[in-house]
């Protein structure tokens, strides 16, 4: 199975080179908050809303002694704002308080603050600290079943065998370009198979839009992200 994961990861590589996280941040805090954030909303909504909210509270002394009604009304655009809010605020006093004002950069740590399970710590690790690791994401797990790679809905044990199949020091570039396919391409409900560049690997080809100019018309770009 592993030569045709990487077989996959490979044709991923070409179509995606360069990627990047696309949550806008400047410092490990930011992006932790930004993920946070972005949870059941789009990276386009949360861009949006951090300038504003990194201006005020960039840092995790500021947040951690703001109002949480001021967090509140500045987010409120990303949807569940109230209990978003009080995890900003909350990760960023048990930063104060437990971590002398650093995020830490270890898994371990990282879950025990409010809001940040391992998908989010995952994101900050890779992206902050370049440390490996592996962002199952819906797009993530629906990629990894159609591929064959997991059968399993549960996201740390997807996490576990997928990591068995790819190189480590890739997880997390494996991570961003499995979300890119999963949101231009290898969408939920209609996948683009007659436009896909993993038609001849792909175990799923077939249960999308077969017809290419239709398939085209589904794809989506960097633009409709940024």
């Amino acid at each position: 199975m592993s030569t045709e994961a990487r077989a996959i990861y490979r044709v991923l590589t070409k179509t995606y080179p360069n990627v990047n996280c696309e949550l806008d941040f400047q410092t490990p805090f930011q992006l932790l908050c930004a993920t946070v954030l972005s949870a059941q909303c789009t990276d386009k909504r949360v861009n949006m809303v951090t300038p504003k909210l990194f201006k005020k509270f960039g840092t995790p002394k500021k947040m951690a002694a703001a109002d949480v009604y001021v967090i509140e009304e500045i987010i409120h655009s990303t949807g569940f704002f109230r209990g978003k809010a009080r995890n900003l605020k909350g990760l960023s006093m048990k930063i104060m308080s437990d971590y002398g004002g650093q995020v830490p950069p270890e898994l371990n740590e990282l879950v025990k603050l409010p809001g940040v399970g391992r998908k989010t710590a995952n994101v900050v690790l890779g992206h902050a600290f370049d440390i490996p690791g592996i962002t199952v994401d819906t797009h993530f797990g629906r990629l990894s079943r159609r591929f064959g790679w997991s059968e399993s809905m549960d996201p740390v044990k997807v996490e576990h065998e997928v990591g068995k199949l790819i190189p480590q020091k890739e997880w997390t570039n494996l991570s961003q370009r499995m979300i890119w396919h999963g949101r231009r391409i290898c969408h939920s409900r209609k996948p683009a198979c007659g436009a896909c560049p993993l038609a001849k690997l792909c175990p799923s080809f077939g249960i999308g839009e077969m017809d290419k100019v239709k398939a085209m018309a589904l794809l989506k770009t960097d633009a409709d992200f940024r």
